[in-house]
């Protein structure tokens, strides 16, 4: 039928083709070939001057017409049509407002923004000079460098103890006995170049009941620069001896001026160094390996070459000092200027005028903690410390990236691969170990904690996300940027889907800052930059809404399914669903358009009235087809909800698709290539699904509940609280499971090589937001506030303790947890402290040693999205 269809049309167009031609040949003004003789006799064409004026001006008309076509043809094929995915939106960009440059932007210059390595310093600009450190460990015996943060390297702890996000950081590492302190500080003087000077002191000991001797009795570190620039960097003398002069190296840069590296210790030091000329700034340790192992072979000896490369732009710098020993490493910039004062600026940054601003900065660390957190006599001083590390660690994990992102084009026989546009992010990040580069779905938790303590740093990180926004309202889920950022993930895993989504997160910060409005939370200078913020922000948020609205919504009015999953797939249990952020979390059987997912649905309630609630702040009329507050209503009709999500059998909110109970993975023979077969597990159907609800209890059941969406008077209210107290569906004694034990896929594995995720392990994020809503319901007149108070209070305390306790044994912060051993099943972190009414920390640490999960993670870590959150939420 199709291709008897397409001769058709095809023979139509034939026949009209030979229409026009035989038109053409009827009507083509036809030469007068007859003659008229004159009175000489002579033949003369009737041509007449209005005749010829007409003919020169339709030659003319076209000479110019063919210019015009040739033209736009050249330039069409020398500059192809950008498909729309990596077409920017067009609209001003948030971070061009006056209030992200100047000052503002001059004070967040320099930072320990480079987050996957164990200590790193960049400036905010795309080729930065970059500063880093490692050291040589030693783990089973053997030595081992250390720079990227990885789980292989066993490291009993570290993190940034205390962080304040602009000019301070204390960090802690414990390397099997070795224990290392660095201290980041940052001033602005008079004299000093863009973004002023920066020092870092790095204080070294050990722990002799955990330290074996036989690998001496001193540390080697490694302190390097390297500009992505290119510019030569310059060493002092080849005979580097601080007690003679503290300088190590200098250069110029066309953002700082002409810069200087200072080196001053009151120990006994031996340095050496080694210059490299490289494009490339991703395998740095590799570079100081190859060197050592080179001196080894010609030497005998563990030490630098004292030698480099023609112009090198790379500098690394070995310091040797037996335990204990501490260094002050200092950059002085604009040292050209007339008014630099270098020596004095350098006394500042190093010796007791660096110990005590140091000591000056940890005590304003802790007073603004109070201030903003109100713990003190709320819980006990080792709460108090876990608060401080988890703020410490999410603002210390704060990192700048700029790259092109990889986006997959689906065409009709092929993915096409394109690149992005050249961008920059400022963000925090999941995990230091594990994901070093910004996720869209994580990001909006950071927010929770991130405006609190500072409102500057989290618009600042907000309209960065927001300006990543391409032409048709999407941004792209997982921000790979920059050559390091590649380097940490496979190939395959790379490219960004533009037709998937992710929950729209941002807006559960956003709302509570325009809570924090509603509240005066802010100064009046404050809220005259947020007003102007959401004035910008707007026409973007308002396309990421629509983005969703109509890429996202499903068959049936106000509902909405994630797009992405497999529905071909014959390996997994349950297709996953990684666009909504829970993985693995049962869904159908049998992915299709009939789907209504309840998560995403009340995402869209949370994001149509955050965009009612800037709508009013900003006195905007309503557009045709964008009223906010009547898709909030209409998302937050109760009745509405009940009838498409709302099982009456189990008394629990439900997905709803195309479904059976009756699937299982099933060990077959299956052919893997050249006459060779495998054991290999296989899904098995066998029921023909139908569409029903999905009868799973866990996370998903419980957004409307989150969401405050259940009247405080309504029956469904008392009976969510059961299915939350209940210890044979939900609650443990450390948190809330995220399936319920009845599940028939509680703690299944999807396929061969994915344990459950999403299937038990308790998760802090969802734990947090469920905290949120009891609390807020214990404050509501009704018959269920007593209950909706116990529980609240029950939940809270057995979360801190658990989070607390762990963190006492491991040294970090999880984002999940076992559900009967209190202890930790993931990575990473959120830790939310409350004062008077719930807001949420997060913080960023790296994957502790030797876990099942972890393990697990280490094979899974890119096939499943890891997000994060600690809560230990105080009243």
């Amino acid at each position: 039928m199709n291709g008897s269809g397409r001769r058709t049309a095809r023979s139509r167009v034939r026949s009209s083709s030979e229409a026009d031609a035989d038109f053409l040949r009827e009507r083509r003004p036809t030469l007068n070939r007859r003659r008229d003789r004159s009175k000489y006799g002579s033949s003369i064409p009737l041509f007449n001057n209005a005749n010829l004026k007409v003919v020169l001006g339709i030659s003319f008309f076209a000479f110019f017409l063919i210019l015009f076509l040739i033209h736009h043809l050249v330039n069409s094929v020398a500059e192809p049509h950008l498909p729309r995915a990596v077409t920017p939106f067009p609209a001003p960009k948030l971070m061009d407002l006056p209030q992200f440059q100047g000052q503002h932007k001059e004070s967040l210059y320099w930072g320990t923004y480079r987050p996957h390595v164990y200590l790193g310093i960049r400036a905010r600009t795309p080729q930065s000079l970059m500063a880093g450190l490692m050291w040589i460990g030693v783990k089973d015996g053997r030595y081992h460098m250390r720079h990227v943060c990885r789980h292989e390297d066993d490291l009993s702890t570290y993190g940034w103890i205390k962080h304040n996000g602009r000019d301070f950081g204390h960090q802690v590492l414990a390397d099997h006995g070795m224990i290392m302190a660095t201290e980041f500080l940052k001033s602005k003087e008079d004299g000093s170049g863009y973004g002023g000077d920066w020092a870092v002191r790095i204080n070294v000991q050990i722990d002799k009941s955990k330290w074996n001797e036989e690998f001496g009795s001193g540390a080697q570190l490694f302190f390097y620069l390297a500009d992505e620039s290119g510019n030569a960097l310059d060493v002092s003398r080849e005979n580097l001896n601080t007690h003679e002069d503290s300088l190590l190296a200098s250069g110029s840069r066309t953002d700082i001026g002409d810069w200087q590296l200072h080196l001053k210790s009151m120990d006994n030091l031996e340095l050496h160094y080694s210059g490299f000329r490289t494009p490339h700034f991703h395998n740095l340790s590799d570079l100081v390996e190859e060197n050592l192992t080179s001196q080894i072979r010609k030497h005998a000896r563990l030490q630098l070459s004292d030698s480099s490369d023609d112009s090198p732009n790379v500098l690394v710098f070995q310091i040797i000092g037996g335990f204990p020993f501490t260094t002050d490493i200092v950059l002085v910039s604009g040292t050209d200027s007339e008014s630099s004062r270098v020596e004095e600026r350098i006394s500042s940054l190093t010796g007791t005028s660096l110990s005590n601003q140091l000591k000056y900065k940890e005590q304003a660390f802790d007073q603004k903690f109070e201030k903003i957190f109100n713990l003190a006599g709320k819980v006990d001083s080792e709460s108090i410390s876990v608060g401080k590390a988890a703020v410490g660690n999410l603002i210390g994990g704060i990192g700048y990236f700029y790259g092109q992102s990889k986006i997959a084009l689906n065409l009709r026989e092929h993915v096409n691969y394109v690149s992005y546009w050249p961008a920059e992010l400022y963000t925090a990040v999941p995990s230091r170990s594990f994901f070093p580069r910004g996720f869209l779905w994580d990001e909006g938790f950071h927010q929770l904690l991130i405006w609190r303590w500072d409102i500057h740093i989290s618009l600042d990180i907000i309209g960065h996300w927001l300006d990543l926004l391409n032409v048709d309202g999407w941004i792209p889920r997982e921000q790979i940027l920059g050559a390091e950022a590649l380097s940490r993930v496979p190939e395959e895993f790379v490219p960004q889907h533009p037709t998937n989504g992710n929950p729209p997160t941002l807006f559960l910060a956003l709302s509570d800052i325009m809570n924090g409005l509603k509240n005066s939370e802010f100064t009046a200078t404050d809220r005259n930059e947020i007003s102007l913020f959401m004035e910008r922000a707007f026409v973007r948020l308002e396309a990421w809404f629509q983005w969703f609205n109509t890429t996202q919504s499903g068959k049936q009015m106000s509902s909405y399914y994630w797009h992405g999953r497999d529905n071909r797939t014959v390996r997994e249990l349950n297709p996953k669903t990684l666009t909504s952020g829970l993985d693995d979390y049962p869904r159908a059987s049998h992915p299709s358009a009939d789907e209504r997912h309840l998560d995403l649905r009340c995402w869209m309630l949370l994001a149509a009235e955050c965009m009612h609630s800037i709508e009013k702040l900003l006195d905007k009329e309503t557009k045709p087809g964008k009223n906010y507050g009547s898709t909030a209503e209409l998302l937050s009709d109760y009745e509405l909800l009940n009838q498409m999500h709302f099982d009456d059998a189990y008394g629990a909110y439900f997905d709803f698709g195309n479904h059976t109970e009756k699937v299982q993975l099933k060990w077959k023979e299956m052919e893997a290539g050249q006459n060779y077969a495998a054991r290999q597990l296989i899904r098995d159907v066998l029921e023909r699904p139908v569409l029903r609800f999905v009868p799973h209890i866990g996370y998903v059941s419980l957004f409307p509940f989150m969401g405050r969406i259940i009247p405080s008077g309504s029956w469904i209210l008392g009976k969510q609280l059961e299915l939350i107290s209940n210890h044979s569906l939900l609650w443990t004694d450390y948190g809330l499971r995220s399936l319920a034990k009845t599940s028939s896929l509680y703690m299944k594995r999807n396929t061969e090589h994915d344990p459950p995720y999403w299937r038990g392990p308790i998760w802090i994020n969802m734990n947090y937001r469920i905290l949120k809503a009891l609390h807020h319901y214990s404050k509501e007149n009704g018959p269920y506030q007593d209950r909706a108070k116990a529980i609240y209070e029950e939940l809270r305390s057995n979360l801190i303790r658990n989070i607390v306790r762990n963190y006492q044994q491991t040294g970090f912060l999880w984002e999940q947890y076992d559900q009967g051993k209190h202890s930790m099943e993931t990575i990473s972190h959120t830790l939310s402290l409350l004062p008077d009414h719930l807001s949420s920390m997060s913080t960023t640490v790296a994957i502790p040693p030797k876990l099942g999960y972890g393990e697990r993670l280490m094979r899974n870590a890119y096939a499943l999205r890891i997000h994060r959150c600690v809560v230990l939420e105080v009243i």
